[in-house]
């Protein structure tokens, strides 16, 4: 994947929930008669960036340029950004892409800025208002949803605590994964990480620390 920026993913230790895009979209804008359609896509890696790159080039295969940005996991990770110019003059397409990217607060996003000439050189600042423009108007179309870090956790409690636990459970915006009743009932629970903490306090409270929280620190997600 050419491009003048690329850094490797790296796993941010944020945990708060932040958004992502909740489907494909497409949006064209005409500059003094130039074409700009501005494809986003949800991509959490850069193999899917590449991938969904490649996929426009196909789309639009007699295009001038196909200049892209992309954040590949959280908004703020700047470790997980690229962008390209993809010919145009160097600072003109991916940086003004890049920016309106980082400035929708959209994490897992990439943006193909894919470019049909209309005959009229635009200049240098030509070029950085129309590509910043049509990325910024895609994204103010762009359907989005949340993403919230998840961890799940273990216990084992008696049979009268269980409603107890599930208030608890209740409370911190969690949910059963599974429940094995036996001698005791042991039970596998999700939750959002920035609720984990808070889940153990009040079990802790709740059944005056006669149970207690297994955290396994197996993070997944919830979209």
């Amino acid at each position: 994947m050419a491009n003048n920026k690329v850094n490797s993913k790296k796993v941010s230790t944020n945990v708060t929930p932040y958004l992502i895009p909740a489907s494909s979209i497409e949006v064209e804008t005409v500059v003094n008669r130039s074409r700009f359609i501005c494809a986003i896509e949800h991509c959490d890696n850069n193999a899917a960036v590449k991938s969904f790159i490649e996929k426009i080039r196909l789309q639009y295969p007699d295009a001038s340029h196909h200049c892209y940005a992309f954040i590949s996991d959280r908004p703020e990770n700047s470790q997980a950004y690229g962008f390209s110019d993809d010919g145009e003059p160097s600072g003109t397409a991916g940086k003004p892409m890049l920016a309106a990217v980082q400035g929708s607060n959209i994490g897992e996003i990439c943006a193909v800025v894919t470019r049909y000439f209309g005959g009229t050189k635009l200049g240098t600042g030509g070029l950085q208002r129309a590509y910043g423009l049509s990325v910024r108007e895609a994204i103010d179309l762009l359907p989005t949803t949340l993403k919230t870090p998840i961890e799940q956790v273990s216990l084992h409690c008696d049979y009268q605590q269980v409603k107890d636990i599930e208030h608890a459970i209740k409370l911190s915006n969690g949910e059963v994964v599974s429940q094995d009743y036996g001698i005791d009932v042991v039970m596998v629970i999700s939750l959002p990480i920035v609720d984990v903490d808070s889940f153990c306090d009040r079990v802790t409270k709740l059944t005056a620390a006669r149970v207690s929280v297994k955290r396994d620190n197996t993070n997944t997600i919830k979209e």
